[in-house]
């Protein structure tokens, strides 16, 4: 059963969430529009397609920064509660500390929850939204750039089967001097080339230019050749090269099948794609662990009074989101597991937030 302090806390812990997020998105908005107007103009970005994007930045932007939102309004409200010695007569009652947390833990779980849901279902199609118009209206090179690298592309396609382009060309949905070969344990059955090879998605299979294959044979290889020919292959042409971002922009379900099939195919990118996984179950954890650390430190009353806190609070927010950044950078790039990276700040700062919480009970 809640009390009345801890709907009071509850109410204050949620509504402090909610304002601290409107303040914000709302600057932040205003910056983007400043340091993008004139590319907008540039480019005659139709005024839909610009009210569209700051829908997907506003879920995009609060996604993102959801920590420093939480962690700053709990530490602001805390500290007034702190400065009012409203903390100090609810603990003089006879409630322990232990108990003074009830509230904000169901608060975290709330936020948490909501978070951990957007994660799986809303962010995606957001930061989707979001990346697509930046690379189509903002950034030079358009749907090439989204592809990063797109040559001298080599893929798994099954346990026997592999693929090379030497480029792939997005907009004719064409790649050049592609190779196919199919082996039987280490030994070669045939292999087929072809100077291009290009997507047909009406028909769902492919053209092939050029077309040439040997069969390799007991007694002799057999060579079949082709100016054109129409084929189809257990591979969509656009998986050659997906865009860079393509893990955000999956829901749950369908990101674990993306993460299957890309490791099947030996994928480089497989850490960048579990990272993205990771991430969606850790964020929603941080709001605990970053609640108990905003209450530690705010919950007493300090000389230098609300400032002092905040600039504690601010401190350690972005101490969080550096370390968060740092690690996750670094799983995509070296050998460290994307599971530990992705945990690590959590872990760090779950050891700080009982460390404080220790000295906040004394």
């Amino acid at each position: 059963m809640l009390t009345i302090i801890d709907k009071y806390i509850l109410k204050r812990y949620l509504a402090t969430f909610v304002v601290m997020l409107l303040l914000f998105i709302p600057i932040g908005i205003v910056v983007d529009v400043a340091e993008k107007i004139n590319k907008l103009l540039e480019n005659k970005v139709p005024f839909v397609e610009i009210a569209l994007y700051y829908y997907n930045f506003t879920v995009y932007f609060a996604n993102s920064l959801f920590p420093i939102f939480l962690f700053l309004s709990v530490i602001w409200f805390t500290s007034k509660l702190a400065n009012d010695t409203e903390i100090i007569a609810i603990l003089s009652s006879g409630i322990s500390f232990t108990r003074f947390l009830r509230p904000y833990i169901i608060g975290a779980s709330i936020v948490s929850i909501l978070v951990l849901l957007m994660g799986f279902f809303v962010v995606p199609a957001a930061s989707e939204g979001f990346n697509n118009f930046r690379y189509t209206y903002l950034k030079g090179g358009g749907k090439e750039a989204m592809r990063g690298n797109s040559t001298d592309v080599y893929r798994q396609i099954s346990d026997n089967e592999f693929i090379y382009v030497n480029s792939f060309n997005t907009e004719s949905k064409t790649a050049f001097y592609f190779t196919l070969e199919k082996f039987n344990k280490e030994k070669l059955v045939h292999k087929i080339t072809a100077t291009r090879i290009k997507w047909n998605p009406k028909e769902k299979n492919y053209t092939m230019y050029d077309y040439t294959k040997r069969t390799v044979g007991e007694l002799g290889d057999k060579i079949e050749k082709m100016p054109e020919k129409n084929a189809r292959f257990n591979f969509d042409l656009e998986d050659l090269t997906p865009v860079i971002y393509i893990a955000e922009t999956l829901s749950l379900g369908k990101l674990n099948s993306f993460i299957k099939k890309e490791r099947e195919r030996g994928s480089s990118n497989i850490n960048v794609y579990l990272v993205v996984l990771y991430k969606k179950y850790s964020v929603p954890v941080s709001a605990f662990i970053l609640t108990i650390i905003a209450v530690a430190v705010s919950s007493m009353k300090r000389r230098g009074g609300m400032g002092t806190n905040l600039a504690i609070g601010i401190a350690l927010a972005f101490a969080f989101v550096f370390f968060d950044k740092i690690f996750g950078v670094l799983a995509e790039k070296s050998s460290i597991p994307p599971l530990l990276a992705v945990w690590l700040p959590n872990i760090a700062f779950g050891i700080l937030a009982i460390y404080l919480l220790r000295n906040a009970k004394r």
